[in-house]
């Protein structure tokens, strides 16, 4: 339901007291002002804690710095004038035992007539005494419409002529951003260029990138690495480049769902993140990363906030690529971590999220150990494909050489024992090949020479690969998988013994 809409319900049958969570104050308040007085006929009240009631000649100031006595403005009221308060950072209240006493005893007299609080606040964070009084509305960041009305507006007034294309393009570039920031980037583009041209696109992601690094748990990843660069895990690779314009209105026309998303299982080195940013370079999609890390905050209701906020950040720039590196240790136990229940809730509301979602935000979510993982993440629903990269075959092992050589020495990667360093590889992975070679480049960069084949294997020797100090765990991880509950990545399946 679009917020107007929801809005208007809400008004209409009296709910007392509503939340309206959002960053964008001044968009979401002209909003409101232009579609209740309008559609509804109802008088609007605008408070905040540093200049009180303000837009009202007869309260103009009421109220300073006192959030009780704006309250007493909603009783002194009459009870039969339909009236909206807009109550501004009230959420930073909400804790008081005076305040939240009286919104209880209002909330029984709204009930009853024409009148409504309306809190706006950037932090959902609502005591628990209040939750059955107060109804949450989510306002979006503006979507394509708005952005580009607003384009369309900002290009008319400055008389600049920009083709459809290029139109289309900036429209896309400037989806998570809020209106105002919109406005912002455009008049400093405007500033330094004196027009609007490719130049535009570059700023604009430039500042999306700002934006999203300042929701602390969402990082905007630039990635170069190629499908190409995935030595074999051919299984995965086809699946993925079968999908490469499933986000595609063609793809839509066809009937065609829109993919959810994958799920990589493998020890560390296997190429999952790899994978992920290649998936973004294959598919010409933004790739957000999500620092678990940082989603659970010390705060009561800030890691439910933080995830809220990553989920309307994902969904508005979408369709993009949400990855959820290493998310068998984000969940890991989450009934018996000792914090009130919030690891439980958080991933109720993402598995939650993972099956009902409508927007195009494609799921890759990396796990190293499969016994950490909640029996939530790995339903059925929750992804289109859960994926097992095992340890690279002897085939494969070549082709991680060849490909990591070429970079190193694009003019004499064909000079070496491939079938040599293969063999002599057995049990490393993708991550642990690549820096074997940078070990017997050190190994002939410190004997002043052009490195070669037996400079890899001296350091191939040197090294013990993960899958040896972890083999009880790899054997167990590879059983599992190879139980039918999960699929390969390659086309065939490297046993330890």
């Amino acid at each position: 339901m679009k917020f107007n809409d929801e809005l208007a319900l809400f008004l209409k049958a009296r709910y007392p007291i509503i939340y309206i969570n959002t960053v964008e104050e001044d968009r979401v308040e002209y909003v409101i002002r232009k579609n209740v007085k309008t559609n509804l006929n109802r008088s609007i009240y605008s408070w905040d804690f540093v200049d009180g009631y303000t837009n009202n000649p007869n309260n103009e100031g009421f109220a300073k710095r006192n959030p009780l006595q704006a309250l007493e403005l909603v009783e002194r009221l009459n009870a039969e004038t339909p009236a909206l308060f807009l109550l501004k950072d009230f959420n930073r209240f909400l804790t008081d035992l005076s305040i939240s006493r009286k919104l209880r005893n209002i909330s029984r007299i709204l009930k009853l007539q024409p009148k409504t609080i309306v809190i706006i606040g950037s932090d959902l964070t609502i005591p628990k005494e209040l939750q059955d009084l107060i109804t949450v509305i989510q306002f979006q960041l503006p979507l394509e419409e708005e952005i580009s009305q607003e384009l369309s507006r900002l290009v008319n007034s400055l008389n600049i002529k920009v083709d459809s294309q290029l139109f289309e393009n900036l429209t896309r570039a400037c989806q998570g951003l809020s209106l105002e920031r919109i406005r912002r980037v455009l008049s400093k583009i405007i500033a330094t260029y004196k027009t609007i041209d490719d130049n535009s696109i570059g700023v604009l992601l430039s500042e999306k990138k700002q934006i999203i690094s300042q929701t602390e748990i969402l990082e905007y990843s630039s990635v170069n690495e190629k499908i190409d660069n995935l030595g074999g895990l051919d299984n995965l690779k086809s699946w993925l480049r079968k999908r490469k314009t499933a986000f595609s209105i063609q793809a839509s026309n066809y009937g065609l769902p829109t993919p959810r998303g994958l799920l990589l299982i493998g020890i560390q080195g296997t190429g999952k993140s790899l994978a992920a940013k290649a998936i973004s370079n294959e598919w010409q999609l933004p790739l957000l990363k999500l620092d678990v890390g940082r989603l659970f905050g010390g705060i009561v209701g800030e890691s439910e906030s933080r995830l809220r906020q990553m989920i309307a950040v994902a969904e508005t720039i979408s369709p993009c690529l949400l990855w959820i590196d290493e998310i068998d240790k984000a969940f890991s136990n989450t009934e018996s971590k000792g914090d009130s229940g919030t690891s439980n809730r958080i991933l109720a509301t993402f598995t939650s999220w993972l099956s009902e979602k409508t927007k195009p935000v494609f799921i890759i979510a990396t796990a190293n150990n499969i016994d950490l993982l909640p029996l939530e993440i790995i339903r059925k629903g929750r992804f289109d494909e859960i994926f097992f990269l095992d340890l690279p075959k002897k085939e494969e092992r070549e082709e991680i050489f060849k490909i990591h050589l070429k970079e190193f020495r694009p003019n004499s990667w064909e000079s070496f024992d491939y079938g040599l360093l293969a063999e002599s590889s057995d049990s490393f992975s993708g991550a642990e090949i690549r820096q074997s070679i940078i070990e017997g480049m050190y190994h002939a960069f410190y004997e002043q020479r052009e490195f070669l084949t037996k400079d890899i294997c001296f350091a191939l020797e040197e090294l013990i690969p993960l899958a040896q100090l972890e083999s009880e765990q790899m054997v167990k991880l590879q059983n599992w998988a190879s139980s039918g509950r999960i699929r390969s990545a390659s086309s065939k399946r490297l046993y330890l013994q």
